[in-house]
């Protein structure tokens, strides 16, 4: 099985690292795995956004024109990935930040007030780990366990204090996901 995912906010949200952090979990777990960060001039506030394939197979290319997931943590990737994403995709996005009205209906618009849950856990830095919890919750791309080992085998030193606050972070995500979807 082939996942495409894309990871994208303003810069400064952390949708790289919880791309990374994906990647590293899936690597970790011994699935093949690209990474492809990509990100504005800004250093905060600009645009970032990483793809992310994760297969059991051998990957063949790393680009990627129409993903399975989006994780949009801002409204600019919630407009803009819309249109990209793949018939019966989800688009995880953060409803804490995003107003657009999506217009799709073979899609999955999956509403996680994620900025709110992260201010609620006591730090607006967990924004992508309440996403990135959500994207497990709707997509069975890894185990909560793979990206719990990976958080404490990748995470940079200078967040280790947060370690215990993105492992709930990512529980507060399935949480929040877990309410919305509907049940097959």
């Amino acid at each position: 099985m082939q996942y495409d995912l894309v990871f994208s906010g303003f810069g400064g949200q952390g949708a790289l690292f919880a791309g990374q952090l994906l990647a590293y979990a899936a690597m970790d777990e011994g699935r093949h795995v690209t990474w492809i960060p990509s990100y504005g001039p800004e250093m905060r506030g600009g645009t970032a956004h990483c793809v992310v394939i994760v297969s059991d197979e051998e990957i063949g290319s790393p680009l990627v024109r129409n993903p399975s997931t989006v994780i949009a943590l801002n409204n600019p990737s919630a407009e803009k990935y819309e249109a990209l994403l793949a018939q019966q995709g989800y688009l995880i996005y953060n409803s804490s930040l995003v107003s657009h009205t999506f217009t799709r209906r073979n899609i999955h618009a999956v509403p996680i007030p994620g900025s709110e849950a992260a201010a609620e856990l006591g730090h607006a830095k967990l924004l992508n780990m309440v996403m990135l919890g959500a994207t497990l919750a709707c997509v069975p791309v890894l185990p909560l366990e793979a990206i719990d080992r990976a958080l404490e085998a990748h995470m940079p030193a200078h967040r280790r204090a947060l370690l215990e606050a993105n492992k709930l972070a990512l529980r507060k995500g399935i949480e929040l996901a877990q309410a919305v979807l509907i049940p097959a």
